[in-house]
């Protein structure tokens, strides 16, 4: 890598293709938010010469962060695809969304993908969570490369910053993450500050300046070879001690001088594995320049030392009944398996799914089988449908390039797919398959939403609908408890972009409203009651009395009604009503509200009237006398309690745990957890948990994660129950 003759690259205006898997690249470029990925995505096209100068496509848009969303924001929120063709290769490139709230593209990106690009900024260094991504990619064995950006910044520092990377990124072994090249610095400005001009290669010992507008290779001069002495000597270890040859060490040792194809063909071989992880550089181009800073080092890592996806082993298949199914390779020729990354809605063609194709070749107009993916609790239906395939084409910006085909390795936009969602197989419709689904994270920040007029309310369902379907890490729920409509999201942000995609794409206005929680009600000890249901004013009478007791339960042991009538004091035909109207009464609350659970009631006696007493008048009784044993008794407010897990890095873990306290929330347990991390196990009341998911993000640097889960329902403190009495009272 570095001196490599490269073919003409790709053209602007043509959709790239592929005619077999050999010829792709799969590449996912991960980093913080602010680090420069989309950057990067842009001066890799223009260098490709897939947009002009101007890194612009023909329409006049971007080749990412192009929905309208993002320029409001001025950050990604979804993944972006953008194929460039480069030596004869097709590279797709797949920008993800920096911020923790849009981790699930992520996830997607991740899955498509065969090799990942970590970008990091030299001006801001390694956070929290893109370690805590590398050890995902790590635990894969996913192939792993990084880039420097923002070296124009004041006080960047490569060498310092290639420090960093083998810190964090290196742990087990520093000598798998070295540089490959060293920036090549230009004069010192009036800063003091001396800009990034080109890069100076450390195996090819050749300087590449990108100054003019255009890569120029020269030799190094005098000055230059004791910058690079160094750094080149510790490369060419570290590529040797990855080596597959275990005698090129002792010949190294010995005194001989490498070949230079020797040390590029293992280190291809060694980063295609993922045992070695080259730090490049890339800074942007000049004004007017047909090339950013490090572009064509970066192309030529992709195509030289990522791999193939034949070198990618393919998810695990069954059939949609779970029967198991030999494992698939990547064959143009073999059985159809693809899987929906990403779907988007089009105001124009309407849904739009990405999809990666593992086996076989998808073509145009043909139909398949959509396997579903088991996430009904999420909102999302499972499919086990035929549907007819639509046009095939290149994503390029807004614009949507025709494609004849897609062969296994590849990826391709499908249009009108009107039943697949993201995670969902598409297989032959004679053999369906379905894949092993991956990891999505549990959103866990519930927004409460409410049609903000009537014309909203007949296109809310719609809208929601749709919106679940393009993204999995949406939870919709329709509260029977509260009644409300509430979509869990990972955070703030990703709540911001739901309400507003609601909006400008679907067309229905919403308001936000808050979160209710599910609380019951229970009596605190025995209590009796009478109920006295006469009438005899005009036309037909009402008579029915009861006398019930009511006492408490253990918790979980819901309503149990017992029948003590002696000498048929309520006759045996009205005994169920007298269940029915107290059972009807409970639902509906004795004190503020909400449903009562966990009592027995019990009936003792009661009067009837030969004529006048009727089914609907001992159902009122009951519920009456339900009344007036809540009257006279004292009911607590039950709220439910969750358990929740927390996995926290170790120096945040006294954080996490005086927080939880501060929410009402017991500690039940810790224990340690690999990479230096602590599970944390607490009990937390549901109400004070609501914005979790956006306050652990910040208590742990966005480093630490959390489940929870229903626990069971507990009384509320006596001064937090009667301020809900009261605001329950005020709203009577």
């Amino acid at each position: 890598m570095g001196d490599k003759a490269h073919a003409h690259p790709g053209a602007a205006g043509r959709a790239a293709t592929a005619d077999h898997p050999a010829s792709v690249r799969n590449v996912v470029l991960v980093g913080h938010s602010g680090s420069g990925k989309t950057t990067l995505v842009e001066a890799l096209a223009l260098t490709a010469g897939a947009v002009n100068r101007a890194g612009r496509v023909e329409d006049g848009g971007t080749v990412s962060d192009y929905d309208d969303i993002e320029h409001r924001q001025q950050r990604s929120v979804q993944l972006s695809l953008v194929p460039v063709e480069w030596g004869g290769f097709k590279i797709n490139l797949l920008d993800t969304p920096g911020y923790a709230d849009f981790v699930g593209e992520l996830r997607a990106g991740l899955r498509a993908a065969d090799a990942a690009l970590f970008v990091v900024s030299a001006a801001d260094g390694v956070d929290g969570a893109t370690r805590m991504v590398w050890d995902e990619c790590a635990a894969v064995g996913m192939p792993r490369a990084i880039v420097v950006t923002h070296l124009e910044a004041a006080r960047a520092d490569f060498t310092e910053m290639t420090r960093t990377c083998a810190e964090a990124f290196g742990a087990d072994d520093p000598d798998a993450v070295l540089p490959l090249y060293l920036p090549l610095h230009g004069a010192k400005g009036p800063d003091g500050h001396a800009p990034v001009t080109g890069l100076i290669g450390l195996l090819s010992q050749r300087v590449f300046d990108y100054a003019s507008g255009e890569r120029k290779e020269s030799e190094p001069g005098e000055e230059q070879l004791p910058l690079i002495e160094e750094a080149r000597n510790q490369l060419i270890e570290g590529i040797i001690a990855e080596s597959e040859d275990e005698s090129l060490m002792d010949r190294y040792l010995g005194g001989e001088d490498i070949d230079f194809k020797t040390l590029v063909d293992d280190l291809e071989r060694a980063v295609a594995r993922g045992i070695f992880h080259p730090v490049l550089a890339a800074a942007p181009a000049a004004e007017g320049a047909r090339q950013g800073i490090g572009t064509v080092e970066l192309l030529e890592l992709i195509t030289g030392g990522f791999p193939t996806p034949l070198e990618h082993p393919a998810p695990v298949v069954t059939t949609p009944d779970g029967k198991a199914r030999p494992a698939l390779g990547c064959d143009p020729e073999g059985p159809l398996v693809a899987e929906v990354v990403k779907t988007a809605s089009d105001p124009y063609v309407g849904r739009v799914s990405l999809v990666r194709v593992f086996s076989g070749t998808l073509r145009p107009d043909e139909t398949v089988h959509v396997s579903g993916h088991g996430l009904a609790d999420r909102g999302h239906e499972d499919h086990d449908v035929d549907e007819r395939v639509g046009a095939l084409s290149s994503p390029f910006g807004k614009q949507q390039r025709v494609l004849a085909q897609c062969v296994a390795g590849d990826l391709a936009c499908v249009a009108k797919l009107n039943r697949a969602e993201t995670g969902d197989t598409l297989s032959a419709k004679d053999d369906p398959l379905l894949m092993e689904p991956w990891d999505m994270p549990d959103p866990l920040l519930p927004l409460a939403i409410q049609a903000h007029s009537k014309a909203d309310e007949d296109k809310l369902s719609q809208g929601l609908s749709r919106l679940v379907a393009e993204d999995p890490t949406m939870r919709l729920e329709q509260n029977q408890d509260t009644h409300q409509v509430v979509l869990w999201c990972l955070g703030e942000a990703h709540a911001d972009v739901a309400l507003e995609r609601l909006r400008s794409r679907y067309g229905v206005q919403v308001d936000v409203v808050a979160h209710k929680v599910s609380l019951r009600e229970t009596f605190a000890g025995k209590s009796g009651g009478r109920g006295r249901h006469v009438k005899q004013s005009g036309g037909h009478g009402q008579y029915a009395i009861c006398e019930i007791e009511v006492e408490p339960l253990p918790g979980g042991s819901g309503i149990e009604f017992v029948d003590k009538v002696v000498g048929g004091a309520v006759p045996r035909q009205f005994i169920p009503s007298v269940e029915k109207g107290v059972r009807a009464q409970a639902a509906k609350g004795v004190a503020a509200g909400y449903p009562l659970i966990d009592v027995r009631i019990t009936l003792l006696d009661g009067k009837a009237h030969s004529v006048d007493s009727s089914d609907a008048a001992f159902q009122t009784a009951g519920a009456l006398a339900l009344r007036e044993a809540a009257a006279d008794a004292r009911i607590h407010l039950l709220e439910p309690v969750a358990e929740v897990q927390v996995l926290v890095g170790d120096d945040h873990v006294g954080s996490v745990m005086s927080d939880l306290s501060g929410r009402r929330g017991r500690v039940v347990g810790t224990e340690q957890a690999p990479g230096g991390r602590t599970l944390v196990r607490a009990e937390v009341p549901e109400i004070e948990i609501g914005r979790y998911a956006v306050d652990l993000r910040s208590l742990s640097q966005g480093t630490a994660r959390f489940s929870r889960s229903y626990a069971r329902h507990e009384p509320m403190p006596p001064q937090l129950s009667e301020r809900i009495r009261e605001q329950a009272q005020d709203v009577s």
